[in-house]
């Protein structure tokens, strides 16, 4: 596949068929990944491969709370968890999370309920002693250090795509970290960056939707002009 073929067309898949992914395919994705770019080449990233049912369970255990407030949240038209939004909405948004919940056990669920039977789920993890976290006493919420660990996750998706799978990197399971890590014995140090799962889908996405350059680039300023195709 070309390269920009595989930009374009690589979304995020949630729904995939019952089909074991052998080791072998899941290394070499790894192994392709790990050449992402990264700061001081740190490599800050590690990866904890879940395949035990039992710690399986327990991990869509903790996702699933958080996902049914942040639907409680989307349904108040709110963004979940948004750095700068309205807090006494958001906090009247989650008391609806529990009804949600109520209503969602009487259904088959989707992703976040069927979490545990991903073929494939990876725990990242982001190592905060290598992490040069350039905003890290800043007055506002912090982002830099994500950028010595994201690019990672996006190539493990890119190489997944290359294996003829698809998958989907979400950080649900972030709200409940301490139980996360408690489960998979990870050190204090370390920090739960987000769970990607991967599989063969059920329908691989070919065309992405996507706002046009001229609506996010602009030319000198932030106010200044659209930056657009000559």
């Amino acid at each position: 596949m070309e390269l920009g073929v595989g930009l374009r067309t690589t979304g995020a898949v949630r729904d995939f068929e019952p089909t074991e992914v052998p080791d072998d395919v899941v290394f070499r994705i790894l192994d392709t990944a790990r050449f992402a770019p990264n700061g001081g080449n740190r490599q800050a990233w590690r990866v904890v491969v879940v395949k035990d049912p039992a710690i399986r369970r327990q991990l869509r255990d903790c996702y699933l709370p958080g996902w049914y407030e942040y639907l409680a949240q989307l349904k108040a038209g709110l963004t979940p968890w948004a750095a700068v939004t309205d807090r006494d909405r958001e906090d009247q948004a989650l008391t609806e999370a529990e009804g949600i919940a109520r209503a969602s056990a009487d259904s088959p669920g989707g992703f976040a309920e069927q979490f545990d039977s991903v073929p494939v789920m990876l725990v990242l993890l982001a190592d905060l002693t290598r992490l040069a976290t350039v905003d890290r006493d800043a007055d506002h919420y912090t982002m830099v250090g994500g950028a010595s660990v994201y690019p990672f996750a996006w190539s493990i998706l890119l190489a997944a795509r290359e294996e003829g799978l698809a998958g989907v990197m979400t950080t649900m399971l972030v709200r409940r970290e301490d139980i996360v890590k408690a489960a998979l014995g990870v050190p204090d140090d370390l920090v739960v960056a987000g769970v990607l799962a991967l599989g063969h889908a059920v329908h691989q996405p070919t065309r992405l939707r996507r706002d046009p350059v001229e609506s996010f680039a602009t030319v000198d300023r932030f106010d200044g002009p659209r930056f657009g195709n000559p």
